[in-house]
């Protein structure tokens, strides 16, 4: 394992950039990591829910890290549209810090084989795999690398990107591509700290994992998900606190893959 540094115990004044930040695990992170930036930090939450991304700005605004100087922007962008990734940009400080959050499930009540409409198959890796791509790139040319400015990017990922599901075929193969898209960026850019972290899909207590349950068409992967829920969710709070320690202590290898089960 590389390592940047010793444990922080905090980010500095950073800008941190979370898409899909309104609900679930975004929203989780936006709470997490208000916490370890130091004001005047600035936090830009991105997603397309205007009235869920007030509720997050609000809660955030009302919190110790808003009345010690946090600046909140909301940004409501769709990221699958062209000029969606060129909508979240605020001055950097010492740190930027990109966490690419937002993603979809897709329909996981059908098999590969009924895939034969490409319009279809080509909106859903627009959205999770071309938007991504296009935003961190647009992110790293706003803020080149230069003296006393550590630049992150992290990629919320998952179990799917390195194990097939059945009837999962669209969410498997975009957190692979996601995976290998951020394994080149680590490769191209040393300078650069690249985090690939899987926050626990399968029992995470999101609104993806109760439609996961719901109509995932693979009755055993089906069973699976009930059989998770029963024993009890992990908490995206949970997930949210492992991730802050691996920011925190800065010593993965950059381009990494990292699961919460790993920690």
């Amino acid at each position: 394992m590389s390592c940047s540094g010793g444990k922080r115990a905090d980010l500095g004044r950073a800008l941190c950039v979370i898409t899909g930040a309104s609900r679930g695990f975004g929203r989780a992170l936006a709470r997490g990591l208000s916490g370890l930036l130091r004001p005047p930090s600035a936090l830009v939450l991105v997603a397309r829910s205007a009235a869920e991304l007030r509720a997050a700005q609000a809660e955030l605004a009302a919190s110790e890290a808003g009345r010690a100087g946090l600046v909140v922007r909301c940004v409501v962008a769709d990221l699958a549209e062209p000029d969606g990734p060129r909508q979240v940009f605020a001055d950097g400080m010492e740190h930027v810090l990109l966490v690419n959050n937002a993603a979809s499930l897709g329909d996981v009540s059908r098999y590969a084989r009924t895939f034969t409409t490409r319009a279809e198959v080509d909106s859903y890796m627009s959205l999770n795999i071309s938007s991504c791509l296009c935003l961190t790139a647009c992110v790293l040319q706003a803020f080149p690398q230069r003296p006393g400015v550590q630049r992150t990017v992290v990629n919320v990922s998952s179990l799917c990107a390195q194990q097939p599901f059945s009837s999962w075929v669209l969410y498997c193969t975009a957190k692979a591509a996601r995976d290998m898209m951020f394994r080149v960026l680590a490769a191209e850019e040393p300078e650069l700290r690249v985090l690939s972290y899987a926050p626990g899909l399968g029992p995470l207590d999101t609104d993806m994992f109760s439609a996961a349950r719901a109509t995932t068409a693979d009755p055993g992967l089906r069973r699976t998900f009930s059989d998770m829920s029963a024993q009890g969710r992990v908490l995206s709070e949970q997930s949210c606190s492992k991730l802050m320690e691996l920011l925190l202590e800065d010593t993965y290898q950059s381009g990494a893959h990292v699961d919460f089960y790993d920690i």
